[in-house]
């Protein structure tokens, strides 16, 4: 999926006003999660990402967070209150899911608990490869 069109979902998903805030989305999300998965496996999820997001993200550092505390970062990263923070983030993830391959979601699903699934919408049900 190339950028314009995975931010355009974002900001449609998401009900965002422009690209850029868009952008300041998927950067925030993206940061939080990378905290909250373990290893090489935020990175090898970047890796199917449109190169300008593949920054945003570094070696997970596997903190354990409850997915209320990844809305409260996500909105501190943004700047905007944690209610619209958690639709934010399910755009950017759900975008995301769709954007890169199926294995690669499991992957990132089988080092979170189950609640948080919800956030990644459909991306929760693990799809066949």
């Amino acid at each position: 999926m190339q950028l314009h069109e995975f931010l355009g979902r974002v900001q449609e998903r998401g009900n965002i006003d422009s690209k850029d805030q868009a952008l300041n989305a998927v950067r925030a999300t993206l940061e939080t999660l990378s905290e909250r998965l373990k290893g090489g496996e935020p990175l090898a999820l970047a890796a199917q990402l449109p190169v300008a997001l593949q920054g945003y993200v570094g070696v997970g550092q596997g903190e354990r967070f409850d997915p209320d505390e990844f809305c409260r970062r996500v909105a501190r990263r943004e700047g905007i209150d944690e209610e619209l923070a958690r639709s934010h983030a399910e755009a950017v993830l759900n975008v995301t899911q769709e954007a890169v391959s199926s294995g690669e979601i499991r992957d990132v699903l089988a080092q979170l608990p189950r609640e948080y699934h919800s956030l990644f919408g459909s991306g929760s049900r693990h799809r066949p490869n």
